[in-house]
């Protein structure tokens, strides 16, 4: 299937690691142009040096995402290096506090995960429209997370962030829709990386008395597909959403997680 992604202009927020690194790498593979906006540009610099080495057209942007002026700054960086931004994935975001209640987490933690979460994107969508309703063109992607559509106690901070991101979505979805521009969300469940396999499965297997191994199999059980997802599985949702194949879709909420919210 040809996505016609080939010479877009992508920005990709939060590349330096895990999805946003998978998300970068794969957007660069299939031609764009890409932008890499974060805070830590040491930590972006190995990223944009594999895409050159493939080839690739890449800019790093410093880019804090709750700052509004930093957003805008970003998106202008673009605009004046490849004359302009045909897409944009926001995979920047955080986790908030974990295993505490809500009657728990303080003030402080909720605020700062909101700023994060959903400001931070919010201030990136809010930053490329113009351009993109003037083009009439225009591919938004967010990523999301499961836990923002089911809920999830113990992570009340980051689920209802997540649910707050998906407000945002449908409602630049249908404001933008009529110039051109899709607007969609990819929520991913748990994916099997750094954090899953040096944290997740390593307490598991200590709470329940068993090996890492039977651990990680336990957390594949809860899918339908049984196998966790991966960075790249989350990369492929995004080019998609993002690519004339998904031209008619916009609005949606796109589970990555091997059924585990939808079934």
């Amino acid at each position: 299937m040809h996505l016609g992604l080939s010479e877009r202009t992508a920005v990709i927020t939060g590349p330096a690691k895990g999805m946003g690194a998978a998300v970068s790498r794969a957007f660069a593979a299939e031609g764009c142009k890409v932008v890499l906006a974060g805070r830590d540009m040491a930590a972006i610099a190995p990223v944009a040096e594999d895409i050159r080495a493939d080839g690739g057209a890449v800019l790093t942007v410093s880019c804090d995402i709750t700052r509004e002026a930093e957003c805008n700054s970003a998106i202008a960086a673009a605009q004046a290096e490849f004359g302009g931004v045909d897409i944009l994935v926001n995979v920047a975001g955080g986790a908030g506090p974990i295993g505490k209640t809500g009657a728990e987490t303080s003030r402080e933690e909720f605020d700062e995960i909101m700023e994060l979460n959903v400001a931070g994107p919010f201030g990136m969508m809010r930053a490329v429209a113009p351009s993109m309703v003037a083009r009439g063109y225009g591919r938004i992607v967010n990523v999301g997370g499961t836990f923002g559509m089911r809920g999830r106690a113990g992570r009340l901070a980051y689920s209802a962030s997540k649910w707050g991101l998906r407000g945002l979505t449908k409602s630049f979805a249908l404001e933008l829709g009529p110039h051109g521009v899709t607007v969609n969300i990819v929520a991913p469940g748990m994916v099997d990386g750094p954090r899953f396999r040096t944290k997740v499965v390593p307490e598991m297997a200590a709470r329940l008395g068993i090996s890492e191994e039977e651990a990680a199999a336990m957390h594949a059980a809860d899918y339908a597909t049984r196998r966790i997802s991966t960075a790249e599985d989350v990369a492929a949702a995004c080019l998609f959403l993002a690519s004339d194949a998904a031209r008619q879709i916009t609005g949606v909420d796109l589970p990555v997680d091997g059924g585990w919210a939808m079934l």
